[in-house]
């Protein structure tokens, strides 16, 4: 479709076409069915009066008048005698004066009661005579290569036959005229109409005109609602452009943030590594371990931003039903030696065997960053501990429990954004590892609560929507 306007014009169009030939072929056949009863109460009435008028025992002289009152110029009416026509002579051939032209197509026939005819009229003296009646009622017959309707009727009071018949042709006439009298101003109207439909459907696309015109003139740092009356059926529309500049404006802002914040976050390691690297070379040898831990933390904070990235980029993926135990088993076993060199304690506790659904990939990508931030921040000779366990309402819970210094109550909501980390500043760290976490834990439909341990430390649980 090139264009609604056109689309609808044409369309519309073929529609009001179609819809005036259906309406004027159904006037055509009604009015040719109504118009045939018309008819044929003609034909049985003027076939009654003819018959009431003839005369008690109907002399030839009778007939000869007959004939001549239905003469018409080159339209005559015969007499038959025995079954031969009749030659008529003196006035009784002298044509009526008053006729209309449509009276050629009207006959009249009367005959005998042994079937042989009387009087006939125009065109049913063609050659051989019009065939005589076989019973009362109406017909139609084929004569002289003409179709007629004919009505007759046998009068027992003069032992006559009497037949009245009209050429089909003259009904079709009657009817097409009738027909066209009804299409023409139609087909009059008919460029009106279109212009008028088209005069509408231009006034009737404005509203998506307008829309079209304020989004395509706008600059792309123009971010604001597009504010325009528009009609119901383009209210959807317009809220959805609306949402979606709300979502790319947070989008294009979580951006520049996140750009602004990793600047700031890289420049501050790699600014203190150079000053490391300066004063290991001026033979302060207890630099070179404080750039190595530098270069820890700036390759932690790299890693975290190319995980962040590629979420970010990346579309949800498709969940299946998996077994938390084996993951969860096999990333504490690859940070073990971690938590062995620092002495600390590592157990897992709970079900063994927990089914959620959720990308199986993506929750170790979450448990990691957990239980690696639980390590971080527990003392050295201190205890982590992981734990799989069910709500009675059968909602899959993965707790990790540390015994560090946890988090200020005032920062347990805003520890999860992008860089924000807690006021120990003793442990290196990128202030990424919560945020992927809660990142990660929406995408697989689940949330995260941290809350601090009345003993101390953080407690930190993920836990799993019902699928």
């Amino acid at each position: 479709m090139t264009s609604i306007r056109y689309y609808l014009l044409r369309t519309l169009a073929l529609v009001l076409i179609v819809a005036g030939g259906v309406a004027v072929l159904a006037a055509y056949l009604i009015t040719d069915h109504e118009l045939e009863e018309v008819l044929d109460t003609q034909l049985s009435l003027h076939s009654r009066i003819v018959a009431g008028q003839l005369p008690e025992n109907a002399s030839d002289d009778a007939f000869k008048r007959l004939a001549n009152q239905l003469s018409i110029p080159d339209y005559p009416a015969h007499l038959y005698h025995d079954g031969q026509p009749v030659a008529l002579d003196g006035d009784d051939t002298t044509p009526a004066k008053l006729y209309h032209e449509e009276e050629r197509k009207l006959v009249m026939g009367i005959w005998n009661a042994d079937k042989t005819p009387r009087l006939l009229q125009g065109k049913w003296t063609q050659g051989t005579p019009f065939p005589a009646p076989e019973e009362e009622g109406f017909r139609w017959v084929d004569y002289a290569g003409q179709r007629w309707r004919v009505f007759s009727m046998y009068d027992d009071r003069h032992d006559l036959w009497l037949s009245m018949g009209q050429r089909s042709d003259f009904q079709h006439e009657i009817v097409a005229r009738i027909t066209w009298n009804n299409l023409i101003p139609m087909l009059v109207l008919l460029p009106v109409m279109l212009w008028l439909m088209n005069r509408i459907i231009r006034r009737g696309l404005q509203p998506i005109r307008r829309l079209s015109n304020q989004v395509q003139g706008r600059h792309a740092r123009d971010l604001r609602h597009i504010e325009l009356d528009v009609p119901r059926e383009l209210a959807g529309l317009h809220r959805s452009l609306n949402d979606f500049i709300d979502r790319l404006g947070d989008t294009l802002e979580r951006e520049r943030r996140f750009t602004a914040d990793a600047a700031h976050e890289l420049r501050t390691p790699l600014a203190a590594l150079r000053i490391h690297l300066d004063n290991a070379k001026a033979g302060e040898t207890a630099s070179l371990q404080k750039a190595y831990t530098g270069i820890e933390r700036l390759q932690r904070v790299v890693e975290q931003l190319l995980v962040l990235a590629r979420l970010d980029r990346t579309p949800d993926t498709q969940a299946t039903s998996i077994d938390l135990y084996p993951i969860v088993i096999d990333l504490m076993a690859d940070l073990w030696p971690l938590a062995h060199k620092r002495g600390q304690q590592l157990t897992l506790e709970g079900l063994k065997q927990l089914r959620v659904h959720a990308d199986e990939t993506e929750v170790g990508i979450l448990f990691r960053n957990l239980l690696d931030n639980a390590l971080r921040y527990t003392p050295e000779g201190s205890h982590v501990e992981v734990e799989l366990s069910q709500t009675t309402s059968g909602v899959a819970q993965l707790s990790v429990r540390d015994s560090g210094p946890g988090i200020p109550d005032d920062l347990l909501e805003k520890v999860t954004e992008r860089f924000r980390r807690a006021s120990d500043q003793r442990t290196t760290g990128s202030g990424l590892g919560l945020s992927i976490v809660v990142e990660l834990a929406q995408r697989q439909h689940a949330t995260l609560h941290l809350r601090n341990r009345p003993e101390h430390g953080l407690e930190a649980t993920i836990v799993w929507s019902t699928p």
